[in-house]
């Protein structure tokens, strides 16, 4: 995409502005970067790129006390005493001394106007005595200026008239004497182009003595209108401000009064207090030179968001071009919505809880890990039959964790609730997030599930939902897990894990998809988890990082929302943990951008325009979505007291393992060595869990024995040749098929016994 190219600055006006690209020196790491600088009223700034001009700045230097100076062809340098220190470099020399050239002007501007403004304010500390005196002066004052000014105005307009009605005699007399001949009438012709000359001279001159008149006028008075004029602004965003607040607060009033029920603003609009926070902190961080929050605009994603022109607040949704109707309601209505979601689907509200469950689980104990005598049992075995102690484990399994992805099921009941298919996906897409919240802190490895393991989740008169998880492989390791909801949705979805070590770092990658019906609008959505990598697995800390891309797509309307996962950088600038994503309709139209991190909070925007922007710093054309104010969609509940000693267990995890009566025999609840690790006793836990894992290498041995003595004989394979079909199966190959799966079938006639 080609730039604009910015005007020359050679004879600039003193309301010129000029604006071009220059590369500003940032560190010695990232050397030269390339920003988009703006020279206006005596004041440099400058940008990303052009998009940013309307909301973020990135710095201003005052060239009034500002030095300039050039070091070579290209580069030069500007600086205001040490406090600030500009080091830019141009495209050209020819494109430098353009930028030098504009820079020395605008400086002679920003000092003789700092000038006259000391001498001005002088002059009226002088003249007015007192604030009382001044105030009764003003009006009269204004209209004497303006009397005057009008005058002068007339007498412009009467030269004017004059010089050119003068001009068209003098223009005729020339005329008439170039085609006069020699000897005929000349000193006739002379004089009066004389006359006539003279005339015109005196009235430019008049002109002239008007103009410096009625400039010296408007300069004397232009400070003193542009102080009052800035005064009457600042009191307008006073009042607006005022008025924004009552009529929040007359808004908040109605909605009290139709719903027949007082209640303190922090339960009957909890949004209220996190916007006032959100918006708070934005202020903070727009004058905190430090904090540069929107450096995120320029991931890979390729996208920015702007606050949206104030008339899509007033406006209803039906009259913006572009809003389909679903999505097309004004912001009170979209906020008075939001509400009534919120308190139709507040469990505590609603549901009972039929038993009290646990709170704590015993302190993890602060064992020493002895590498040497890991290391000591390994020498001499193969890699699969090395035993792993549980000092790197958590007293959970897999099963659980999987199970765990439903701590924010309220997500999917609000999204139940929706009756537009884009806000449902927004719900869905903040479900997907919320299920990484819990890995923040949680650096323990779950137990490996035995085949044909089990856990089942029943929350259906607490919760409304119902999950079964399933260890339906063990080489390679693969769960499905089932759940379903008496709001309207069921999950499921089948897992595997892909490893792969680095050196310093592991990365986890799941393969599989997640499925998400919902029963009313038989939507139907499916995504992919993203990376896990662990770090600093030989020296240092333990820290996991989230990274990669999700594409949320509902297969029923075309709608995908694309998420983004930005991996941690030592050198980004950033908000950790940051996930970015927009959501589309099935032609490809914008509608919701969602943002936050992780492991704290999202929010989502209603777009109301889109445009393209400028290239990015990789060269990629970057989306400019005008939004309305972001709405929290979800928030991390925060950790019970005392967590970093339960493993940073949630306040659902720590219910995972709590025994349970009427469970199946399979359940993970009562496997031995992860009962004994959670009460503390890992020598005995790690005895019991080699135990379980020789006693299945040994099943899994004598399953592969009698599956090779159950394979037909090259000779068996020429006698039945062309007398079966290759889906009829011996009696004895049907054996063993039930004996694979005849854990799974004990654990379904469990499930089917007590819920059905």
């Amino acid at each position: 995409m080609s730039e604009p190219k910015p005007p020359t600055p050679t004879t600039p006006t003193p309301g010129d502005t000029y604006k071009g690209w220059l590369f500003k020196w940032t560190n010695y790491i990232k050397g030269y970067q390339r920003r988009w600088f703006v020279l206006s009223n005596g004041l440099l700034s400058y940008y990303r790129c052009q998009a940013e001009m309307g909301h973020t700045c990135r710095g201003t230097i005052n060239l009034a006390t500002a030095n300039i100076t050039v070091e070579d062809s290209c580069n030069f340098v500007i600086s205001n005493g040490g406090a600030q220190t500009y080091h830019l470099k141009a495209s050209s020399e020819i494109e430098r001394q353009r930028w030098i050239t504009a820079l020395e002007l605008a400086k002679a501007k920003a000092v003789r106007m700092q000038d006259e403004s000391d001498d001005s304010a002088d002059e009226l500390s002088a003249a007015t005595p007192t604030s009382t005196q001044a105030a009764g002066s003003h009006p009269s004052e204004v209209q004497s200026t303006l009397r005057t000014l009008g005058s002068k105005v007339e007498d412009l307009t009467t030269c004017n008239d004059l010089i050119v009605k003068h001009g068209s005699a003098l223009q005729r007399s020339l005329s008439e004497l170039e085609g006069l001949q020699v000897g005929t009438d000349m000193g006739e012709k002379i004089r009066q182009v004389t006359e006539r000359a003279t005339l015109f001279r005196i009235t430019s001159n008049a002109m002239i003595n008007a103009c410096r008149d009625f400039l010296s006028i408007a300069q004397s008075h232009s400070k003193r209108w542009q102080k009052a004029l800035q005064t009457e602004r600042e009191q307008r965003i006073r009042l607006e401000e005022t008025l924004e607040q009552l009529a929040k607060q007359h808004n908040h009033l109605e909605r009290a009064f139709r719903g027949a029920t007082v209640l303190p603003p922090s339960l009957s609009n909890p949004n209220l207090s996190i916007k006032s926070g959100v918006s708070g902190k934005g202020d903070a961080s727009d004058e905190d030179d430090d904090n540069e929050f929107f450096d995120a605009m320029e991931d890979p994603t390729g996208f920015i968001t702007v606050p949206a022109d104030p008339k899509y607040h007033r406006r209803s949704g039906s009259n913006i071009s572009g809003i389909s109707n679903e999505t097309g309601m004004d912001d009170q209505s979209y906020d008075e919505m939001s509400l009534a979601s919120n308190s139709e689907s507040s469990p505590p509200l609603e549901l009972e809880p039929v038993r009290q469950r646990r709170t704590r689980i015993p302190d993890k104990p602060n064992y020493y890990l002895n590498l040497w005598s890991i290391m000591k049992n390994c020498i001499g075995k193969e890699l699969s039959k090395i035993p792993m102690p549980v000092n790197f484990n958590e007293p959970l399994s897999m099963l659980q964790r999987l199970s765990e992805d439903l701590e924010y099921y309220e997500l999917l009941d609000k999204a139940a609730k929706c009756q537009s298919s884009l806000e449902q996906m927004c719900y869905v897409a903040a479900f997907t997030i919320s299920s990484y919240s819990t890995t923040v802190h949680r650096t323990g490895k779950p137990f490996n599930p035995l085949l044909g393991e089990t856990f089942e989740l029943d929350r259906f008169r607490e919760s409304g939902y119902r999950s079964l998880c399933e260890q339906v492989s063990h080489h390679p390791p693969a769960a499905a897990h089932h759940a379903f909801s008496e709001k309207g949705w069921t999950l499921r979805q089948e897992i595997t894990l892909a490893s792969k070590f680095r050196g310093k770092y592991l990365s986890i990658m799941p393969l599989g998809s997640i499925q998400c019906m919902f029963d009313k609008s038989n939507n139907h959505y499916s995504w992919k988890k993203v990376t896990t990598t662990v770090h600093n697995i030989i020296v240092g800390k333990l820290w996991i990082d989230q990274s990669g891309e999700i594409d949320v797509v509902n297969h029923k309307t075309g709608d995908r929302c694309h998420l983004k996962f930005a991996p941690y950088s030592y050198f980004s600038r950033d908000v950790p943990r940051k996930v970015t994503g927009v959501v589309t309709d099935k032609d490809g139209k914008a509608h919701y951008v969602l943002s936050g991190t992780w492991d704290e909070k999202m929010e989502f925007s209603r777009i109301m325009q889109s445009s393209k922007g400028e290239n990015g710093t990789e060269g990629k054309q970057r989306t400019v979505y005008q939004t309305l104010k972001p709405k929290e969609i979800w928030r991390k509940n925060p950790l019970p007291e005392g967590a970093e000693n339960m493993y940073y267990f949630s306040s659902l995890a720590l219910t995972l393992n709590e025994p349970e009566e009427g469970v199946a025999p399979t359940d993970s609840r009562r496997r031995p060595d992860q009962r004994l690790m959670e009460e503390g006793r890992w020598d005995e836990a790690n005895a019991e869990k080699q135990r379980l894992e020789e006693k299945q290498r040994s099943t899994r041995r004598e399953r592969e024995r009698d599956a090779v003595k159950a394979a037909p004989t090259p000779e068996e394979v020429l006698a039945h040749e062309g007398g079966t079909t290759g889906s009829e199966v011996s009696d004895e190959s049907k054996y063993h098929f039930i004996f694979d799966w005849e854990q799974s079938a004990l654990c379904c006639f469990f499930f089917l016994k007590k819920f059905l």
